[in-house]
């Protein structure tokens, strides 16, 4: 059990360190600067997108999950964030169309920065680490399928997280004032 815990760890950090600082700005940058946020994933890469667009809310940014009921209309200025980690989702592919004819720029975050959503997307933030498009054969993670992507999403959104709020000027107290009480 040791062995994996410490084998998990360490392809984590190499997933981490792999992500290119220019990227990494960029996407900073991008949603510092939106208007509005509109955040989409599939499956477990879905989990990772709730978390951010929590953690932007807390911020005091308009972000909101596509889907909810309360999810307003994009347009310019405004940005979508989704997640495609093997290269593309039909519903990605979709979504990334409707905001992009409204206006909205798009940041593609994949495992796969060669795939159909990143071609089309207008910022691209590359987490190279293993998903399910490619978790057989030799080399493969000590994790299953695509959860090495997964969280590497949760440590890379959090450093997100980070950067903007210093960008921005918010304190941890802000972010706190900004946590629900109705848990």
């Amino acid at each position: 059990m040791l062995h994996l815990h410490e084998k998990a760890l360490a392809e984590l950090g190499d997933c981490l360190a792999g992500i290119d600082g220019s990227q990494f700005d960029a996407a900073i940058h991008a949603i510092a600067t939106a208007n509005r946020i509109a955040l989409y994933g599939v499956g477990r890469e879905g989990l990772q997108i709730k978390g951010l667009a929590m953690r932007l809310f807390h911020l005091g940014l308009n972000a909101s999950v596509v889907g909810d009921m309360t999810t307003p209309p994009l347009g310019k200025g405004d940005l979508l964030i989704v997640s495609a980690g093997p290269g593309d989702f039909s519903t990605v592919s979709a979504l990334m169309g409707v905001a992009k004819a409204a206006g909205a720029r798009v940041l593609v975050v994949t495992a796969q920065p060669a795939g159909a959503a990143a071609a089309r997307a207008d910022l691209v933030l590359h987490v190279p680490a293993q998903t399910m498009a490619n978790d057989q054969g030799a080399g493969t993670s000590v994790l299953p399928m695509g959860s090495l992507y997964e969280g590497a999403l949760y440590v890379a959104f959090e450093l997100l997280v980070l950067g903007i709020r210093d960008t921005l000027g918010v304190t941890p107290a802000a972010m706190r004032a900004n946590h629900t009480n109705l848990e």
